[in-house]
């Protein structure tokens, strides 16, 4: 983990400062031992001297076995140090501390050669009498002109060490309290020019976890200012940038949602990007997993897959119909490239098509149908008008039967067209229907007694089950009785001798819902979906007559109640249909 800019700043700083700081203790205490000792050496110097000139004379007599040792040990009293008087030859005559008839001859020490030479010489050395480590000043002594010996002045360092230790200790020491000082005065700026990048930092992490209204006020007119200023204007850029796109994608969110149409964009390596629930519905896949798979194990049809494949490699617009099956929607699939977005993308529409198909096939079935119901009774009526104009007329009886006929099949048209034209006034909502509280028996009773006895006569068992406590509906009851009479004469029509019919009622939350079921010969599944369309018949029922509206008509009243209507059936076991009716709420 890096350190904080806080110490990148004071840890340089405080170390430029101990690094200076203790160059300048060492350099300051050098010097100051150095001043020391160069002062110890002209007061020694001095001290020679001055005992050389005293003693100048005397020495100049030369006479052998003179010593000095009293005068050296009176100056060493005096001066508290080492005195040492020392002949022309280097012979020691006088010694303050020592046995001088011990002492070597001192003509060659450092200190007496630079005399000699220099008139004055000084040394620092460890004696070898003492075993202390000295400083020696020797003061070369003339008399009238010539050298006739020398005086020598000697300290013991250990004073002059101690001294400069403690004026050693004092430079540290003030370095010391320098350097706190620097460091603390560092940390304070360090933290001072931190303190606002931090913060600025905690804001920026703020934005990036998604709150755009977070700002940091400048507090300082230098760099950190100018970029708190700078990142304020640009997070107020960035926020309106992020909600214009919220809004827009929100805008396509809803468009895609809502779309009829199937969308699903794919990106250059061919994984499904976006995908809106239509398109999930259409293919029967699942939204969550099929983000990010490839799009043949979305799509799951060669056809879709190739289309897509073609449009990928020569990157142009592709459309083709594609009927999944028999069951399945039939689709115009319309894969277009997203050259501009990404290379390789595409966005791939589905168009379910299957109620347009269903529609054209209602039309296209419905033309048929109604030219089937009207060329038989056309048919007849061309053919008894061709029978009468060829020499019927002549024959009454038969003109009469032929006549009789006529108006079989013209009452049969007229019925057709009664009830087309109903059918379009109910569609249309130009009938009125008077729909109030009325009870369940109302509806259902009349229209088994009408019928009752063609059921007697096709020698079929005719039943009833309704509870006795059912509430009202919401019904015209004229308008019901014709639906309950219509699914019970079918029921009868398509039963065989031996069969029976149950009519039931029954309430089911805030519903009653009366079914009418029969052995009868049933309903092919693939015919289901379709009887309530005007004029379809399934084929065996095409064999029994009637025009083919009956049950359109009853779908298009019930649905006019609110209500719904359905089928159930099992090829050759009967069929059931069903009537769900509002009740009457208690308000």
């Amino acid at each position: 983990m890096s350190p904080s800019i806080r110490w990148r700043i004071a840890v340089p700083y405080v170390f430029l400062i101990v690094v200076a700081m203790t160059g300048l203790a060492v350099y300051l205490s050098n010097v100051v031992r150095g001043a020391y000792l160069d002062s110890l050496e002209a007061q020694l110097g001095g001290e020679a001297q001055i005992i050389g000139d005293v003693l100048a004379p005397a020495l100049a007599q030369d006479k052998p076995g003179t010593t000095f040792d009293v005068q050296a040990n009176h100056y060493a009293d005096l001066l508290d140090a080492r005195v040492t008087i020392i002949g022309a030859d280097g012979v020691v005559l006088g010694e303050s501390d020592e046995d001088r008839t011990q002492m070597d001859n001192h003509l060659f020490r450092p200190e007496v050669q630079q005399a000699l030479a220099e008139g004055q010489g000084s040394s620092i050395r460890l004696s070898r009498t003492v075993e202390v480590d000295m400083m020696y000043v020797a003061q070369r002594v003339e008399s009238d002109g010539k050298v006739v010996g020398f005086a020598r002045v000697a300290l013991p360092l250990r004073q002059v060490e101690a001294n400069v230790n403690r004026l050693r200790w004092a430079v540290f020491s003030a370095a010391l309290l320098t350097v706190g000082g620097a460091a603390l005065l560092a940390l304070l700026i360090a933290e001072r020019t931190a303190r606002p990048v931090r913060e600025l930092t905690r804001v920026v992490q703020r934005v990036s976890e998604g709150d755009l209204h977070a700002r940091l006020l400048p507090t300082t007119r230098d760099e950190v200012g100018t970029l708190t200023r700078a990142f304020n204007q640009m997070s107020d850029r960035l926020r309106g940038t992020i909600t214009m796109l919220v809004e827009e994608r929100g805008r396509l969110a809803a468009v895609l949602d809502n779309m009829a149409d199937g969308a699903i964009i794919t990106d250059g390596d061919g994984h499904v990007r976006l995908i809106n629930p239509a398109a999930v519905r259409i293919l029967g896949a699942d939204e969550k997993t099929a983000m990010g798979r490839s799009f043949a194990e979305v799509a799951r049809d060669h056809r879709i897959i190739d289309l897509w494949q073609q449009c990928r490699d020569e990157c142009e617009e592709r459309v083709a119909p594609v009927e999944v099956g028999r069951q399945q929607p039939f689709l115009q699939v319309i894969v277009t490239p997203l050259q501009d977005a990404e290379p390789g993308a595409c966005l791939v529409i589905l168009q379910d098509l299957t109620r347009v198909r269903r529609l054209e096939t209602v039309r296209r079935d419905f033309i048929s149908n109604i030219s089937h119901e009207l060329r038989t009774p056309l048919a007849s009526l061309k053919a008894l008008a061709d029978t009468l104009r060829d020499g019927a007329l002549e024959d009454p009886p038969a003109a009469r039967r032929f006549l009789n006929r006529m108006e079989v099949e013209v009452d049969a048209l007229t019925q057709m067209v009664q009830e087309l034209l109903e059918l379009s006034r109910i569609e249309s909502g130009q009938v009125g229907f008077e729909i109030a509280p009325v009870p369940v028996a109302d509806v259902v009773n009349p229209s088994l007694e009408r019928l009752r006895p063609q059921a007697e006569r096709a020698d079929l068992q005719l039943s009833i089950d309704m509870a006795p406590d059912l509430p009202l509906v919401l019904a015209d009851a004229e308008r019901v009785r014709q639906v309950i009479t219509n699914l019970v004469h079918n029921a009868i029509k398509f039963t065989p001798p031996g069969g029976e019919v149950a009519i039931s009622a029954k309430a089911g939350g805030d519903e009653v819902i009366i079914s009418v079921r029969d052995t009868g010969v049933g309903i092919p599944a693939d015919d289901l979906p379709r009887i309530f369309e005007r004029f379809y018949k399934a084929d065996r029922a095409r064999s029994g007559g009637g025009t083919g509206l009956g049950l359109a008509i009853a779908k298009h009243i019930v649905l006019a109640h609110g209500g719904r209507i359905w089928a159930e059936s099992v090829e050759g076991r009967g069929s059931t249909f069903s009537v769900a009716l509002r009740v009457q709420t208690a308000e």
